[in-house]
């Protein structure tokens, strides 16, 4: 059994490769991309599979596939590192299908995956966030996130960091 967070309505479990045609649904949808340069191709998602493979190999996490507790894929939420200002912070990230989102499901995985990184002994977690996300600046403040500065990603585009110490 892998090691994945647990939340009442949810099931966590990583991805493979089998996994592309769900995973090029949800980060080919321009509703859920829609604070991303564009949507991505079907081999960019078979690319972030690899890359959450690659994190699950290194560090134990990373990105897992969300489904209800009748077996339908919501989405996928999880923990990896980024780089913000020069330095390395374990971030939360969330992806909803349109039709899953405003039911508190983004929420409930995030705050799964808060409190599997504080069991693992993590001290500080984030969410880099556009400044237009409103949705996703929802989810971090309910999981007890704040903004903690404003910034830029390494390409120029603004971002706000939330953040907390766990």
């Amino acid at each position: 059994m892998d090691d994945v967070p647990t939340s009442p309505r949810l099931t966590f479990r990583r991805m493979h490769a089998a996994d592309v045609d769900a995973m090029a649904r949800l980060l080919g949808d321009p509703a859920v991309m829609v604070h991303y340069p564009r949507p991505k191709t079907r081999d960019e998602a078979a690319d972030w599979i690899a890359w959450s493979e690659r994190n699950y190999a290194r560090d134990g996490f990373g990105l897992w596939m969300l489904h209800d507790r009748a077996g339908e894929f919501v989405g996928e939420c999880g923990l990896t590192w980024q780089r913000v200002d020069g330095e390395e912070y374990l971030e939360v990230g969330y992806h909803l299908l349109p039709e899953h989102q405003g039911k508190g499901l983004a929420t409930e995985a995030a705050a799964a995956c808060r409190d599997f990184a504080r069991t693992r002994g993590i001290g500080r977690l984030v969410a880099i966030i556009v400044p237009d996300n409103h949705p996703s600046k929802r989810v971090a403040q309910r999981i007890g996130l704040v903004l903690d500065r404003e910034s830029v990603t390494s390409k120029g585009a603004p971002i706000h960091v939330y953040a907390a110490d766990l």
